[in-house]
């Protein structure tokens, strides 16, 4: 037992809104106390010159119990300045349900406890720091307590790391950490918590590959490569920093385009944080049922990144200019989700198998885009309706009156049109570069009844060609950006490959055509360059090819 001394201004009156000071005497200078001081009961009354005052009725003390460090895992009370800090229920506490075979506080175990831990503290860190001294069958990170426990196989292993870290310090991510042997001889995790269990084992994994065992190329790598599938909505630099930092330090990024997909390459601090996060990310999904991540080791062993733009990114130097992203090359994935709702289905990552999109989520912002630099004497609100319906459904189109290379397009949800600017933005429509960015304006106005429009105005809110009515669709996992493959679907059976390329041939050069070997109602059709393939898509959607049978047109990540 411990007895925990405290003096407060005034005598007896000890408001709570005052801090707790410790005096020699009257007329001594207050010295603030930090934290209660704790003397054993048995110990006799601290002589005054210690700078203790004696104990009397008017100063308030409070009896407790000096807990062991590991003790901080139990959830049973513990008072501090006298009050009791509220329980962590079950949600919030988002640490693994544990249990531990207690033995003897004393002498050597093959549990390590780590304390002090930074905030951003991952499984894969601590792992890391343990990887010297021999192979670890577990790890335990309590975030909330910024402490972590580190069971290896062998004790002897154990004993040499706590021994040298006695005289050495340990760091984590550059801030100091207390090692010491834990109370207990071994950690045993349950699956009520599998989000972080299979964090935990990633990073094991991870260690174990890189230290030794069966070794596959690009183990000790530490920059892998990143191409996301099914691209439904716009992913950037924010949004794989915030996925890939769960397992360790990202030091830079880059992102391009690529065979017509979105690709990545992500330098990782050190192996073990790029094989957890390669081991547990691998085919997972970003947003539920759509871009799909697909990691393998990178060929370069460091990133050369000159600017910090929405394309590059070095987090290791962030006083690098941010160049003219105008001068890059087109980019179409940069824009972001203005924020990602939550990360659901854990796997074995160390953050994540993540991710959940809500409509919320993905859908912060406007929905109605203002489209610039067209073609006056070709554009049309039909032709914009089928060329941003590739990315959304379109509800309204207006063509400005007095400024007809503008408009202002209408999309079902705001991610919509993230996603219309994404990939539209300075492609080539008519021989010009568009410019689409959102609008200030949150509708667009139909036109009153009796006032002149000259069909500038259409409301296509209710169309049957929408192409995402249903959600779930095929089509929500088939959205590329422009390219001169296009995809054909409902083709009839009495359409030959001749009648489609002449057809096609009316709005540019066709360089190739293949059906579908076994489904004939689909084919692929390659035209001369994006330009003419964007021209085609508009004018050939929806073409007919029968009186039951219209022609559907979308762009293709293929080739021929």
């Amino acid at each position: 037992m411990y007895v925990c001394y405290y003096t407060y201004p005034g005598g007896s009156h000890h408001s709570s809104a005052i801090a707790p000071t410790l005096t020699a005497a009257p007329q001594a200078a207050t010295i603030p106390v930090t934290e209660p001081l704790l003397v054993p009961a048995s110990q006799p009354a601290l002589p005054p010159q210690t700078g203790i005052p004696t104990l009397t009725s008017h100063i308030p003390i409070t009896v407790c119990r000096k807990r062991p460090s590991d003790d901080l895992m139990s959830q049973s009370p513990m008072v501090t300045n006298g009050t009791s800090p509220p329980h962590l229920s079950g949600s919030d506490n988002d640490a693994k349900k544990v249990k531990l075979e207690q033995n003897s506080p004393n002498g050597p175990s093959r549990v390590v406890h780590i304390r002090s831990l930074p905030p951003d503290c991952t499984e894969a860190d601590v792992v890391q720091l343990g990887m010297p001294y021999g192979k670890m069958s577990n790890v335990l990170l309590l975030k909330q307590k910024n402490q972590a426990f580190l069971e290896f196989l062998d004790e002897q292993a154990a004993v040499t790391m706590v021994s040298f870290h006695q005289q050495n310090p340990a760091q984590i991510r550059m801030k100091p950490v207390y090692v010491q042997f834990s109370n207990h001889k071994e950690l045993k995790t349950d699956q009520a918590n599998s989000f972080q269990n299979a964090t935990a084992q990633a990073a094991l994994q991870a260690a174990s590959a890189v230290m030794g065992g069966p070794t596959e190329e690009g183990q000790k790598r530490t920059t892998l490569r990143i191409i996301v599938e099914h691209l439904v909505y716009p992913v950037g630099i924010e949004v794989l920093y915030q996925i890939f930092s769960k397992f360790g330090k990202v030091l830079k990024m880059i992102i391009f385009t690529k065979n017509n997909s979105f690709q990545a390459l992500i330098q990782m601090s050190d192996p073990v944080a790029a094989n957890a996060a390669k081991l547990s990310l691998d085919g997972q999904n970003i947003y539920n049922g759509c871009c799909t991540l697909r990691i393998d080791y990178s060929k370069l062993n460091n990133l050369n990144v000159k600017y910090n733009n929405d394309k590059s990114r070095d987090f290791t130097n962030p006083n690098l200019p941010s160049g003219d992203p105008g001068l890059d090359q087109a980019m179409p994935f940069g824009a972001q989700v203005p924020q990602m709702s939550s990360y659901g289905v854990p796997s074995a990552l160390g953050a994540a198998r993540m991710m959940t999109l809500n409509a919320a989520a993905a859908g912060a912002g406007n929905a109605v885009l203002l489209v610039s630099n067209l073609d006056e004497q070709k554009v049309t609100p039909d032709a914009l309706f089928t060329l941003f319906g590739v990315y959304g459904d379109v509800h309204r189109v207006k063509i400005l009156f007095n400024k007809k290379d503008n408009a202002l397009v209408q999309m079902a949800e705001p991610h919509q049109a993230q996603l219309a600017i994404a990939h539209l933005d300075k492609v080539k429509v008519w021989g010009k570069n568009i410019r689409v960015t959102q609008s200030k304006h949150t509708l667009v106005q139909m036109p009153k009844e009796g006032q002149p429009d000259a069909g500038l105005t259409k409301d296509f809110t209710n169309s049957p060609l929408h192409r995402f009515k249903r959600p779930g669709s095929k089509n929500c996992q088939n959205i590329f950006p422009p390219s001169a493959v296009l995809h054909l679907s409902n083709i009839p059976p009495n359409i030959e490959e001749d009648f489609l390329s002449d057809a096609f041939a009316q709005h540019g050069q066709v360089k190739a055509f293949k059906f579908f070997p076994k489904d004939r109602k689909m084919a692929l059709i390659q035209m001369a360059s994006v330009d003419e393939a964007v021209t085609a898509l508009i004018a050939m959607h929806n073409y007919p090819l029968s009186d039951t049978n219209h022609l559907r047109v979308s762009f293709s990540k293929s080739t021929i």
